[in-house]
């Protein structure tokens, strides 16, 4: 890994309500960017399934192409050799076979060349209630590699939203080295409200990271309702910049030195810990005379 270059950048988060229709989302999409980078953002990322926003198989699937042939990831690798800015696509649902797709980030780099790639490792398989219900194993294959790599500022980790409830990916890609975690997001109504903010700060404090996660926001077209509110926070676990439910952009600045200055408050990166699993031990037979029967 090169040196990283310490000086602060601004981090770009597109705000999106995804429909059924990937000509539609990426029309709005470009315009999002080229906002972003006219106010000045160095690195811009998008939400969770950029491209569609579609629970019925049969309509995915006839909307879906292979990665060679997807229009979206084109048009974006042209914008970023065009704007000599990084686009980080949050996740497209790209087809690998007649029967699945994966969902998978794509980091573009200032040349337009896809530098990293990542599926999501994490299916969202729950029962939430009220008749809300998610199988996305039954339609995205599982990925099996965590992935981290390198921007001008610092080395990033990329994931996918429901990753974000699983700590150890997070603390394996601090250890690998990321100053950085990307986590866009589809985040439904119901689980965003209740943990979107505490999971993401969470993850942020424990590993001395900065967050950048950019979200789906509204009702869409297909009649689900994300929670939006696109964060940026910092190692401490402060909030530097959020959005809200409607589409648009969110800003920030970012200074990588901070990442240092809060893993040497708390250094909780040296101070883990592997534990074996054991048993309960018996309970000390004094206990029962002092106890009786």
């Amino acid at each position: 890994m090169s040196a990283a270059d310490n000086s602060a950048f601004t981090v770009g988060l597109v705000a999106m309500r995804s429909d059924r229709d990937p000509r539609s989302n990426l029309t709005t999409l470009l315009a999002a960017i080229e906002q972003a980078k006219q106010a000045g953002a160095d690195y811009v990322q998008t939400p969770e399934m950029t491209n569609i926003m579609e629970v019925k198989r049969d309509r995915l699937f006839a909307n879906i192409a292979v990665e060679e042939n997807d229009q979206t990831l084109a048009a974006l690798c042209e914008l970023a050799r065009k704007l000599a800015l990084f686009i980080h696509i949050g996740s497209l649902a790209i087809k690998t076979s007649a029967e699945k797709a994966v969902n998978r980030s794509f980091l573009i780099d200032r040349k337009g060349d896809i530098v990293a790639r990542y599926d999501k490792i994490h299916m969202f398989d729950v029962d939430l209630g009220d008749g809300e219900s998610y199988r996305e194993s039954n339609t995205y294959r599982a990925g099996e590699l965590a992935v981290v790599t390198d921007l001008p500022w610092g080395r990033l980790g990329l994931t996918i939203c429901y990753d974000l409830r699983f700590p150890a990916l997070y603390r394996a890609l601090a250890e690998a080295g990321a100053s950085f975690f990307a986590i866009p997001s589809a985040f439904t109504r119901q689980t965003g409200e209740a943990h979107w903010h505490v999971l993401l700060r969470a993850r942020a404090i424990e590993n001395g990271c900065f967050v950048f996660a950019a979200a789906q926001g509204g009702r869409h077209e297909n009649g689900r309702e994300t929670f939006g509110h696109s964060l940026v926070v910092d190692p401490w676990g402060r909030i530097l910049a959020e959005g809200g439910t409607e589409p648009g952009i969110v800003l920030a600045r970012v200074d990588p030195a901070q990442v240092a200055a809060a893993r040497a408050k708390i250094p909780s990166l040296l101070h883990g810990r592997r534990f074996e699993l054991v048993e309960p031990m018996a309970e000390p037979t004094y206990l029962h005379a002092v106890r009786g029967p």
